[in-house]
């Protein structure tokens, strides 16, 4: 015997066969459009749950980096601002803490790196390769070596600003900055923003090794103008403080220590040095009255 459930479900089916054969085709497609209409909300609720899910993930990863401005953005303005922390900070902070464990492959040891381009410059002789080996060797701290890969690099290729700057920092690395600074000012001078600004801070390094200060004052303010890098304002707060600029000098020092706070650990790990340096003109400056 068929309990009452059963019954009524049996007297549903057999209602709608009833009036299936002389539904009109006009029905058939409201249906149809229903059918569709539920299947977009299942969609939607997937899409939802996905992007919930993702704004989850990266406020709790603001939270254990203890980034707590990102945190509380993706926490008021949603997968925008995780999006964008995703971006900025999750994927930079992988990239520069790399890959460890789990079947990652550890790098050539420097001397099968040194044979391998040795054997290809042999084949090719081609300037990327000199390049590449004078990076091997710089790496390694020898920096004579280096420089001989850089000139027969620049020898093959007179036009390429990597083997210039790389040659003009293999220099300055010698303590020889009077034959890096023109280097690496042809570099600066056809692209200021060589190597995100770092062959620009070089050469301002540059000019305050070779006693030039103003040139190393403008040169810094030049880097500043398209970067905002803790390094740049600091040496250039110490020139201010040099010549009696005080109050151009603290700025640029709390600059530095405000930021520092709303970034996340990793970064203020890697600024580390520069902050506590600002720190400490910034206790001079107090000192002083």
């Amino acid at each position: 015997m068929l309990d009452r459930g059963s019954r009524d479900s049996g007297d549903s089916y057999l209602a709608i066969s009833q009036f299936k054969p002389i539904l009109k085709p006009e029905s058939e497609f409201v249906m149809s459009l229903l059918a569709a209409v539920h299947f977009n909300d299942l969609l939607n609720l997937v899409l939802l749950a996905i992007l919930i899910g993702f704004q989850v993930w990266m406020l709790v990863d603001a939270i254990r980096r203890e980034a707590w401005v990102w945190a509380v953005a993706i926490f008021f303005f949603s997968p925008v601002a995780a999006a964008i922390y995703f971006v900025m900070v999750y994927r930079a902070a992988f990239a520069t803490a790399g890959v460890s464990g789990g079947g990652t492959v550890p790098p050539a040891p420097s001397q099968e790196r040194i044979e391998d381009l040795q054997a290809r410059i042999e084949d090719l002789d081609k300037a990327h390769l000199h390049s590449q080996l004078g990076d091997v060797y710089a790496e390694d701290g020898d920096l004579k070596k280096a420089e001989e890969c850089y000139r027969a690099a620049y020898e093959r290729d007179q036009e390429d600003l990597d083997i210039q700057a790389r040659l003009g920092r293999c220099l300055v690395r010698q303590n020889r900055p009077s034959e890096a600074q023109p280097w690496l000012e042809a570099v600066c001078r056809e692209k200021p923003k060589h190597e995100y600004g770092h062959t620009m801070m070089a050469l301002a390094e540059t000019f305050e090794s070779i006693g030039e200060p103003q040139a190393a004052i403008k040169t810094w303010q030049r880097v500043l103008e398209n970067h905002c890098y803790d390094r740049a304002r600091v040496r250039l707060a110490e020139l201010y403080l040099r010549q009696g600029s005080n109050q151009q000098a603290r700025e640029l020092l709390n600059e530095v220590i405000a930021d520092n706070a709303n970034l996340p650990q990793f970064a203020q790990d890697r600024e580390r040095e520069w902050v506590e340096r600002a720190q400490k003109r910034l206790r001079e400056l107090q000192q002083r009255g």
